[in-house]
């Protein structure tokens, strides 16, 4: 009970330094609390693991000529099987090549995200042009794995059309073996071309299903990791790590449903006031959005831009214009910590309680 108190306690002070008031208690029941040693780095995703085989050529068995047109078509397909290794041969050496390529630019992005992250994690000033560069530097490295991933999109292309390819020499193959006019020794060699061409159609199919599945996983990676950067510039922005971004702690099952409307007297989960320029919300903001999420991860939030009331017209619009864009500011912030637009609606009302305008965050 008294660790509870006491990592309440810290947790308020964190949110009323930013300018925010956080309403935990009120609006969740303890239903537990976690470890105080229980953190979440904000480190980017370990690269997916890319498959390791690649093609080794079918030995095409070499065939005399017998004279016939049977003998004469079994040459034929045989030089088409052996035209065909030639070309797995050549993307085999891609894949290999891309594969290096993308381990390097993957190593090299690690590198530097974690050197950001170390520099976060002790605490640095806000906007450190040091880590803006690096940032930058990783955000170029990403881009490098995007362009591994377009590479491995076309040579996925090319081997589709070699796997085709594979597949109809095969049922020429066997075609050719009903055809009229052949000797022995024609179907005999069919035989040896059959088994070698059924072996290379094996060996491509298989090649092309580990590079489709390397293709997916590595395009999944690229858009998780964008996501994590935008959170580490915000961590930059501020000085201080972001433990991961929120869209990470949502659940999967969430069914995309409305958030209900606002009912008077309802307490809010954050209230930033506007009392003074550059309000630095965003630490308390995230702080409390994830609190929010680790005890209901299908929440959804009302971010509410509240204006004084004005003595006149004139000034009442000012209020709830200088509100709504505070909103705004608010909503963006909750976009690039990765929380999804669609979970968030964003509202507007008067209030006689407040001189300044604010904007209260509702979790639903």
């Amino acid at each position: 009970m008294a660790l509870k108190k006491t990592h309440a306690a810290a947790l308020c002070a964190a949110l009323l330094a930013g300018g925010c008031s956080f309403a935990e208690d009120a609006l969740f029941p303890a239903t537990g609390t976690v470890a105080a040693n229980q953190t979440e780095q904000a480190a980017p995703d370990a690269p997916p693991v890319m498959g390791s085989s690649g093609y080794e050529a079918v030995t095409v068995t070499p065939g005399s000529p017998t004279g016939t047109f049977v003998g004469g078509k079994a040459a034929a397909l045989r030089g088409d099987l052996q035209s065909l290794q030639a070309t797995l041969g050549r993307q085999n050496q891609s894949l290999q090549q891309i594969r290096n390529e993308t381990v390097q630019d993957s190593q090299r992005y690690h590198g530097t995200v974690a050197a950001i992250n170390a520099r976060l994690q002790v605490g640095t000033t806000p906007g450190n042009p040091i880590l803006t560069q690096q940032w930058n530097a990783a955000q170029g490295e990403l881009d490098r794995i995007t362009d591994d991933v377009l590479k491995m999109n076309r040579l996925t292309n090319e081997v589709t059309s070699s796997s085709t390819m594979a597949a109809f020499l095969l049922e020429s193959v066997r075609a050719a073996r009903s055809l009229s006019g052949a000797v022995d020794e024609d179907h005999r060699q069919l035989r040896i071309l059959e088994d070698e061409t059924n072996r290379t159609v094996v060996m491509v199919e298989r090649l092309l299903s580990e590079l489709t599945s390397d293709s997916i996983r590595q395009q999944q990676y690229v858009a998780s990791e964008k996501q994590n950067l935008n959170t580490l510039a915000l961590g930059i922005k501020n000085g201080a790590l972001f433990a991961g971004g929120l869209g990470n702690r949502i659940n999967a099952s969430y069914d995309g449903a409305s958030a209900r409307p606002l009912a008077s007297g309802e307490m809010p989960l954050v209230t930033i006031r506007f009392d003074r320029p550059n309000v630095n919300y965003e630490p308390a903001l995230y702080t409390a959005i994830k609190s929010a999420l680790d005890r209901r991860p299908n929440a959804t939030f009302d971010v509410v831009a509240v204006s004084p009331v004005g003595s006149t017209p004139g000034q009442q619009a000012l209020s709830a214009s200088n509100a709504k864009r505070n909103a705004d500011s608010v909503l963006r912030s909750l976009t690039n910590m990765n929380l999804p637009a669609s979970r968030v609606r964003v509202n507007s009302t008067t209030s006689t309680s407040t001189s300044t305008g604010e904007v209260q965050v509702f979790v639903r």
